[in-house]
């Protein structure tokens, strides 16, 4: 079958795109043809056999996804006038469901949309605009898939009519021969992060993930540990200036990185604080590192952190996340244990489902 995804993909880096391009690459491996289309970037190349169409436009946070919508559209129908394609997949409800429905809908296209998260948890709910829109993908679509329960929830809730019966879950899933337990110390090593344990953050540096709280952990913090930054965002300045003027020892921010799987190796335990979060794939790729976690006790983290691997959170208290961090850094055999659980909780999620009935 030839299937024509549309949404985040590499070179751009994000949770979208791995998912998009875990689920390309087995339905390769499965012997089907996938076209994805994705936003504009210098580097678009085709990669582990998908064709991969960059759209036109400025690739501007903010302005780029009402171009996104418009230029997805025309690259789908051109794709459409050279290939027969039997699925169309919108990864995120707007701009790319949007664009997917749509041409779905004109063609009598098998159309199906996932929602990844903040496009319900933030766009839907705080932006009162955009819900008229999204129940419109919702309703043209002939099938929705969520991440996590969390996220079926509020899809359903919604009210669009015959949502329950169409909205299926989906999980995401990770890569356990990409990421693994082996020891990597290859960036402890390069950065002579040697002397104290390291707690690691991997994510957007956006107010949802709630960074700022982790600094403030820092600063009444009983352990002594090298907080590791990585990623990029609109609060990267913000929260660099905040460490450097209250002098919060022992941050170190990366920036953007596309190799965490040899950086992840290297922490001992990961931690994502987010005010909300549909899944939280970085978790379960530190748990096939055999590491332990910290997540808040929201949406789709609270479906994948399980006493045994990990700790929750109150987000909303820097306290709390503070004495989390403090208990795994602190008590070695507690720490050691849950590393001991971490990979067999991950290969709960090694197995990439193609979601698609007519497969």
């Amino acid at each position: 079958m030839k299937i024509a995804m549309v949404g985040q993909f590499p070179p751009h880096v994000g949770g979208v795109g791995v998912h998009i391009h875990t689920l390309s690459k087995e339905l390769v491996k499965q012997g089907h043809e996938v076209y994805v289309i994705t936003y504009p970037h210098k580097n678009i190349q085709d990669i582990d056999g998908i064709h991969v169409i960059g759209t036109k436009g400025l690739n501007i946070p903010g302005v780029r996804g009402l171009m996104f919508k418009k230029n997805a559209k025309k690259a789908l129908e051109n794709l459409l006038q050279k290939e027969d394609i039997d699925i169309i997949h919108g990864h995120y409800l707007f701009p790319a469901g949007a664009a997917a429905v749509e041409v779905g809908n004109e063609h009598g296209i098998k159309t199906y949309v996932t929602a990844h998260g903040s496009d319900m948890f933030e766009v839907y709910k705080k932006q009162p605009l955009m819900r008229s829109t999204i129940k419109n993908v919702l309703k043209r679509a002939d099938c929705v898939l969520v991440v996590s329960n969390a996220l079926r929830h509020e899809v359903i809730a919604t009210g669009v009519t015959g949502i329950s019966q169409k909205t299926k879950l989906s999980w995401n899933s990770v890569d356990v021969g990409k990421f693994c337990d082996d020891e990597n110390n290859s960036f402890k090593n390069e950065n002579n992060l040697l002397d104290k344990p390291i707690v690691m953050f991997v994510g957007n540096l956006i107010k949802r993930k709630n960074v700022e709280s982790l600094l403030e952990a820092k600063k009444i913090a009983n352990s002594e540990y090298y907080l590791v930054i990585v990623g990029d965002g609109p609060l990267f300045k913000k929260l660099n200036k905040k460490v450097e003027e209250e002098n919060i020892r022992d941050v170190i921010f990366t920036g953007s990185r596309d190799d965490v799987e040899n950086i992840i190796p290297s922490c001992d335990v990961l931690i994502l604080p987010s005010f909300s979060e549909s899944f939280g794939l970085v978790l379960i790729e530190a748990l096939a590192c055999g590491k332990p976690v910290i997540g808040s006790n929201v949406g789709g983290i609270s479906e994948i952190i399980t006493d045994d691997v990990g700790l929750l959170v109150n987000p909303e208290k820097v306290s709390s996340i503070a004495r989390a961090i403090d208990k795994v850094i602190n008590e070695d055999e507690f720490r050691s244990n849950l590393s001991s659980n971490a990979r067999q909780r991950a290969m709960n999620f090694s197995k990439v489902d193609i979601p698609y009935e007519e497969i």
